[in-house]
């Protein structure tokens, strides 16, 4: 199995150039599953791990979401990308403790947001987000390793809909040492451009929440270098799930069965993968 180390150059050798979709499982049996179908890099889901716990995103407390990335890592050959939410604190100092105990748990890349969870006041203030991810760099550079820092504007996201103010955010925190810019819930081809061109030439996540309307290799041309997905793919699992149930409770049928994935091709992927790395 690749050592962390390993895991993190080839994740920043992504980075590079091109343009790579990076999913995001939300337990070991979709991180082995994706992985199995070759995707090169995986990340973690806060809303997909949530969901899978009975709660709603961002209900994961620090402890919970740290078990869950040691979990990822140790089950799986390539490198994984943490979605550490808003680091787990408010204030710097904080921050950087958190981000010590993510780095720890073997991911190859992490992610810091700058929405409060206060709805009233959903951003930070420019100059406390900006020590945020300063603080988080540090911490990074502190622990030795080769993590790879995303710098997250939530503005789209948290109904701030304003792509000034996400380009100002994002150019502050890469000043301040991001490695990655992301911009969660930026959509328009204008935006997307937008925003690749005022960080270039560092790289830039795009979200894909459902069906934009672009392909990984439109998204190439744009100048996208990371495409995530989020907790689209639980979602799409949620609502197979959710269909079918709701037809056998309402209509007593089982149509939506036709589509699914027989047991033994599950069964015989997992007995393989079981067999190159068998569990402890």
């Amino acid at each position: 199995m690749p050592t962390t180390a390993e895991k993190c150059q080839v994740f920043r050798k992504l980075h590079e150039s091109g343009c790579f979709v990076i999913p995001n499982p939300w337990d070991v049996g979709s991180a082995r599953y994706l992985q199995g179908l070759g995707f090169k890099a995986l990340a973690s889901t806060s809303a997909g791990y949530a969901f899978a716990q009975g709660l709603p995103d961002a209900a994961v407390d620090r402890d919970m979401m740290l078990n869950h990335l040691r979990e990822l890592c140790a089950a799986t050959d390539i490198p994984v990308n943490a979605d550490f939410e808003g680091g787990y604190a408010h204030d710097p100092d904080g921050v950087a403790a958190n981000v010590t105990l993510g780095v720890a748990t073997g991911v190859a890349g992490l992610s810091i947001e700058d929405s409060t969870g206060d709805a009233s006041k959903p951003l930070y203030d420019l100059d406390t987000a900006v020590a945020r991810v300063k603080a988080a760099r540090k911490a990074i550079d502190k622990a030795g390793g080769d993590v790879f820092f995303t710098g997250r504007a939530e503005c789209f996201l948290v109904g701030v809909p304003d792509i000034e103010q996400t380009i100002t955010r994002l150019r502050a925190y890469s000043n301040a040492g991001a490695d990655c810019l992301y911009a969660p819930a930026i959509r328009s081809r204008e935006h997307i451009e937008a925003v690749v061109k005022a960080v270039a030439p560092k790289p830039v996540n795009l979200l894909m929440p459902g069906n934009l309307g672009f392909t990984a290799a439109d998204c190439e041309k744009m100048g996208v270098r990371r495409i995530s997905t989020g907790g689209t793919l639980a979602r799409v699992g949620w609502g197979a799930v959710i269909r079918s149930a709701t037809q056998i409770l309402n209509e007593g049928k089982f149509d939506t069965f036709a589509d699914v994935t027989p047991h033994p091709n599950l069964n015989a992927f997992f007995r393989e993968d079981m067999k190159k790395r068998p569990r402890p």
